[in-house]
């Protein structure tokens, strides 16, 4: 028993469990668990950072101006639709709070981001999860679960853990049999990695329709995850409401001086996104020639299905004994399979020297 009253959604979360990232060792610490960028940040990032740092005993600029208006010139959008936030985490936490409560639905897709049952239920509402199709959201079967009371559907594109996305005209078509009064929000912190010409990050919904909004981060291609900086883009009026619940200071100077670098830094940018194409590819390609299942993905990362949880496990643990840290994904309902984050080119040779090693056992 509790002594004190909270919302009963809140005691039926199970909190959040990272990749690990801690080891004994005094060797090399291969870290292959979080989908962080392989490169670290950009140098004019962490200069950056460092000269905001002298100035860290001043408050930061509340509305992050000098951030907004640079996404806002990366982007083509208007500066007045952006909010910033501590991680795109705290974009979706906002969204739960202002938007649902006690007798609310918040929808998302079965391997969705485990953060929205999360957020879901922290603010008193009813997460419900739509069954996949191969492992991609499957548009009908989300249909199928909105009710007069869902408020809220979160749709990651591309999907983390999967690395499967839909396509411009799958979200267009979806959002068209969507009632006017809910909410779609496209989580698109992957976007930077996604190739395909048939594919929006949302940006351009936003402009036409005031029931969609994205969700962007820093965590991953700008490798900035540690200074947890994110931000999202919206109607009027949906940012107006997310503005009256959001802390007066909830993006810290060092976050914005390394952000506005890291945006202006194009080559670092480009040679990120060739780096993890080239990565993504040659690692796929050689799992698959071990005579493992992965999934074709469109992040920093890639799912490989080991046929059974416990073959799956078994490698998990022999790759953290060579000091190499992946990520089981049975909270995501995948126990059979294992993610893998693309690393700089050595650690991805040492991950699948282990992974052939294990499976040579």
């Amino acid at each position: 028993m509790f002594q004190f009253k909270t919302k009963k959604t809140i005691l039926d979360i199970r909190p959040y469990v990272p990749g690990e990232s801690k080891s004994d060792s005094t060797e090399r610490l291969v870290k292959l668990s979080s989908n962080e960028g392989a490169f670290g940040p950009s140098p004019k990032a962490v200069k950056a950072m460092q000269e905001a740092a002298t100035n860290m005993h001043r408050y930061p600029d509340g509305d992050a101006n000098i951030l907004r208006d640079a996404i806002a010139k990366k982007n083509n959008i208007d500066k007045k639709n952006i909010i910033c936030g501590a991680g795109s985490d705290e974009i979706i936490m906002f969204l739960c709070q202002a938007f649902a409560g006690e007798g609310d639905e918040v929808l998302h897709s079965e391997h969705g981001f485990l953060m929205y049952s999360i957020y879901a239920k922290a603010a008193g509402a009813t997460p419900v999860s739509a069954p996949e199709k191969d492992l991609i959201a499957d548009p009908q079967a989300l249909l199928d679960k909105v009710t007069d009371k869902t408020r809220l559907i979160f749709l990651a594109n591309p999907n983390n853990p999967t690395g499967t996305y839909w396509t411009r005209q799958t979200v267009v078509d979806f959002h068209t049999r969507l009632p006017k009064n809910v909410i779609l929000v496209l989580d698109s912190a992957y976007a930077e990695f996604v190739d395909d010409p048939d594919y929006t990050a949302g940006h351009d919904l936003v402009k036409q329709h005031n029931n969609i909004v994205v969700t962007r981060t820093f965590s991953k291609l700008y490798g900035l995850g540690g200074v947890r900086l994110g931000w999202g883009h919206a109607s009027d009026e949906i940012i107006d409401i997310l503005n009256r619940i959001r802390g007066p200071f909830n993006a810290n100077r060092c976050a914005q001086a390394a952000g506005v670098a890291a945006l202006n830094d194009d080559e670092f940018v480009q040679q990120s996104i060739e780096h993890n194409k080239k990565m993504l590819d040659w690692v796929s390609a050689e799992l698959i020639s071990l005579g493992l299942d992965v999934v074709p993905s469109q992040g920093n990362f890639v799912i490989v299905d080991f046929g059974d949880e416990e073959r799956a496990e078994g490698c998990r643990l022999y790759l953290k004994e060579q000091n190499i840290f992946v990520r089981q994904i049975g909270g995501y309902g995948l126990p059979t399979y294992l993610r893998i984050s693309i690393g700089l080119e050595d650690e991805m040779k040492l991950a699948l020297e282990a992974i052939c090693a294990y499976l040579s056992k």
